[in-house]
């Protein structure tokens, strides 16, 4: 064999290895990445014109509009409701929900109501908490802007707060829900000018949310950190909001965002939206259970605080009072001249006597 044959052998030994290499290390490579990438069916970037009025995956509507840029679940004007909802089930068991959003208004002490951020059985259901029906199915991810509570607050508005429901929970509005949330966190999120996002992340039966703006460190960051936070500072960090353990959610439910507005107002805009499948380890406990069979539970609830009756209203009405009080006017009248009347008689009787 000559040595010119022996080197061409040696060289297709060692490409033939490294490309071998090569292969076996794209292959593994791709297999850590099957799990963590955005899932495009749950995931809304703009520009968000599709074909005509629809988007395609979502489904919007009441009062939302959809333009290039933003899609806006109600303008700053009363009396008004929009949804967005994702018209494609969640099979994911692991998740982080990414709402790059913007809620902005004219009003400076008196504006709301808010909007909310569901993952829910039932889809385009219009309803009295915030845009969406009541006794769902499913979270509640609420970002509310206004305090309705008679009672004394422990904390300020805006606020956000987590909710879950079987189907029968009441979400007292009156009350801004404070007896059936999991936990919460103030978070002044409005007319700011730097970007808002939050980030829902639920992550083997442990719920957790995060606020932060657009930042690649902070991004980056998302892997690592597993509890509720916020950066509304701009200040490119997490800051942290809820964790709440025990959580069981049901798989092949439907994101959706909804809001309203009353005698308050406020323009709710979505700006972005992307669902990320968690690259974790599965758990032995959630490969046997089918998760599309359970039902929405919690572990734990935050105590509730005392519970403020509200006034009760009178029995009597705006006429009736009026009457009472021409009454009660025209008997103190009526005393005082008889008062009077007496008096004089009296220091009529007491002259005639001195003389």
């Amino acid at each position: 064999m000559s040595i010119n044959t022996i080197v061409l052998t040696s060289t297709n030994q060692l490409l033939f290895i490294l490309v071998s290499s090569l292969v076996i290390c794209v292959n593994i490579n791709a297999e850590w990445n099957t799990k963590d990438y955005m899932k495009r069916e749950h995931s809304l970037i703009k520009p968000f014109q599709g074909s005509g009025m629809t988007i395609p995956y979502w489904d919007f509507m009441g009062s939302t509009i959809v333009t290039n840029n933003y899609v806006r679940l109600t303008p700053d004007l009363q009396s008004k409701q929009g949804a967005l909802w994702n018209s494609v089930p969640c099979g994911v068991r692991n998740w982080e929900l990414q709402v790059h959003f913007k809620v902005h208004g004219k009003g400076k002490d008196l504006y709301g109501d808010g909007f909310a951020i569901w993952y829910a059985k039932d889809r385009m259901s219009p309803g009295p908490v915030f845009g969406n029906m009541d006794y769902h199915h499913g979270l509640a991810i609420i970002l509310d802007t206004y305090s309705n509570h008679n009672g004394p607050h422990n904390h300020q508005h805006p606020y956000i707060s987590a909710m879950i429901n079987n189907g029968t929970l009441h979400y007292d509005h009156d009350r801004d829900g404070t007896h059936t949330q999991l936990a919460g966190c103030e978070a002044k999120f409005r007319n700011l000018d730097h970007d808002t996002h939050i980030a829902i992340r639920y992550e083997h039966d442990v719920l957790t949310v995060r606020f932060y703006p657009a930042d690649a460190k902070t991004n980056t960051a998302r892997k690592k950190d597993t509890f509720v936070s916020t950066d509304i500072e701009n200040k490119a960090a997490w800051k942290e909001c809820l964790s709440v353990k025990g959580v069981r959610l049901p798989t092949n439910y439907y994101f959706g965002m909804s809001a309203a507005t009353g005698d308050l107002s406020d323009t709710h805009d979505v700006l972005s939206v992307r669902l990320y499948e968690l690259d974790i380890p599965d758990d032995p406990k959630d490969v046997e259970e089918d998760r599309s069979q359970i039902s929405p539970s919690a572990a734990f609830f935050e105590p509730p605080r005392d519970h403020v009756e509200d006034p009760k209203p009178s029995s009597l009405s705006g006429i009736k009072i009026f009457l009472l009080m021409l009454v009660g006017s025209i008997a103190i009248i009526a005393c005082v001249v008889i008062g009077i009347m007496l008096y004089q008689k009296h220091q009529e009787n007491s002259r005639k006597r001195f003389y």
